[in-house]
């Protein structure tokens, strides 16, 4: 019989080329066909190890989702940059390599990210999802999140919709 082994943690200096493949392998899953191409390789260069290794020394709250020791999730989470929201806490991102989609992972993540930020004393919690990735803003409505605003995010040359999605503290 074998064990396998689920941990959430904070991100450690060692955990940076780990984030990159999740970071590399998700975003080309989640938005190829929704970002125009070269701005979807642009945003994934742009993150490599060395890129996550300053944002963990500069202490940006990055958990990391790890199956028998391998870094296959992460999210970051802070405050809220939607001030006029009456949500404190945000989580920016949260991915899963894609072979590890669908399996509860995701929301265990999730939990784990609202819990760090009620932890924080950011009370509530925002999330925001481009519209056209049916794969997030399904997830974020089966967690029990609601729309409440609609924007837009200037990527490259293009303006897409976005979905702000809210939780009340709890």
């Amino acid at each position: 019989m074998s064990t396998v082994s689920i941990d959430i943690r904070r991100a450690r200096l060692d955990d940076a080329a780990g984030i990159a493949a999740v970071h590399d392998q998700a975003w080309r899953y989640a938005y190829r066909g929704i970002l125009p191409g070269i701005d979807l390789e642009r945003m994934v260069e742009r993150r490599g190890p060395a890129w996550w290794s300053k944002a963990i020394r500069r202490h940006v709250m990055v958990l990391v989702l790890e199956v028998d020791g391998q870094v296959v999730g992460y999210a970051t989470v802070g405050p809220s940059r939607m001030r006029t929201l009456p949500y404190k806490g945000e989580i920016y991102e949260i991915y899963l390599l894609p072979q590890y989609q669908g399996l509860g992972l995701g929301r265990r993540l999730f939990q784990a990210a609202r819990r760090t930020l009620g932890d924080l004393k950011f009370n509530g919690l925002a999330v925001r999802a481009l519209r056209a990735n049916d794969g997030a803003v399904g997830f974020y409505r089966r967690l029990g999140g609601r729309t409440v605003v609609e924007t837009g995010e200037r990527v490259g040359d293009t303006v897409l919709p976005v979905l702000v999605f809210g939780w009340d503290a709890g």
